[in-house]
Parts: C-alpha cells; sequence; structure tokens
C-alpha cells in the first residue's frame, strides 16, 4: 500500500467516514442533508490524487441552464469544478498532487465536495427536473402519499 493510501484510509476510518478500498481507490459515502448521500472515489495516480463525486444525473430539461449554473459557480469554487461525464451526468471533479495529501487537507477537500454537493442539489433539480417535480407531486397527491421530501419545491406547484 503507497504512503498516500495509508494517509487516506488513516483520515476515512479516524472519520468514521464509510468507504471501501480497492486498488488505488477508495469509494466513499458522505451523509448530507438535501442530497442524503454523496458517492465520491478518490483515485490515487501517478502525481495526483483524482476527486469524483457524482452530484445528479443528465437534466431531463433545460439542459443549457443547468450547465450555465454550473459554470458560474465553478470560478469561486475551492479545489472543485462542476464537470459532465459522456452520458451528460454532473459531477463534482479534482486533483490534488500526491505531496499536498495529508489528513488536513483530504478534510477540507472532502468538505467542499459535500458543501458543494449539498448546496447544489436542489437548485439542479429545480432547473433540470421541474417537470417531473411537478409530475411526481400530482401523482403522490392523487395516491394520498407524503409530498415530505418534495416540499422543498412546493414553489414550483
Amino acid at each position: 500500500m503507497s504512503e498516500v493510501a495509508v494517509i487516506i484510509e488513516e483520515f476515512l476510518t479516524a472519520s468514521k467516514i464509510d468507504f471501501e478500498a480497492q486498488k488505488n481507490t477508495f469509494l466513499i459515502t458522505l451523509p448530507g442533508e438535501k442530497k442524503l448521500q454523496t458517492h465520491c472515489a478518490l483515485v490515487i495516480g501517478d502525481h495526483s490524487l483524482s476527486i469524483n463525486a457524482f452530484v445528479i444525473r443528465k437534466p431531463d430539461e433545460n439542459e443549457s441552464g443547468v450547465h450555465h449554473w454550473c459554470m458560474s459557480k465553478n470560478a469561486s469554487m475551492y479545489g472543485l469544478a462542476f464537470a459532465i461525464n459522456t452520458l451528460g451526468d454532473i459531477y463534482l471533479v479534482g486533483r490534488l498532487p500526491l505531496d499536498a495529501v495529508n489528513a488536513k487537507e483530504l478534510d477540507r477537500i472532502l468538505g467542499t465536495v459535500l458543501q458543494y454537493s449539498d448546496a447544489s442539489f436542489n437548485p439542479l433539480l429545480e432547473l433540470g427536473f421541474a417537470n417531473a417535480i411537478r409530475r411526481e407531486w400530482a401523482w403522490r397527491v392523487t395516491r394520498g402519499e407524503s409530498l415530505g421530501n418534495l416540499e422543498a419545491f412546493s414553489h414550483l406547484i
């Protein structure tokens, strides 16, 4: 196990963060409030640690508005940026040089992942899935189902 892998494993264990270790990769789950879980991969490369965290799937609608929102946030973000994969799903991505990987920086970057993922979740859902939210709301109303986790979007109805 590399020195960086030992640092990461010790940090995750001490921080009580759920993780699965694979060769040069740590798959972690960060708990949130608006986005209940953020799945993140820490990949140790030859010269850097890559951080990749799933935020939302490809928007159903208003894709350019969603991308504009993400791009407008990138310039003010620490260590991470919004990106899309080949399917159009939205991620937070970043890189750290291997010699910068320590407990303090891991705490900072994973806290940043959690903050950006959680804070962006509802705005991105509103921009990219408003019609789906309205359909789900109507379906739940007709069936008498709970609207609890949709309350944040009541202004869309």
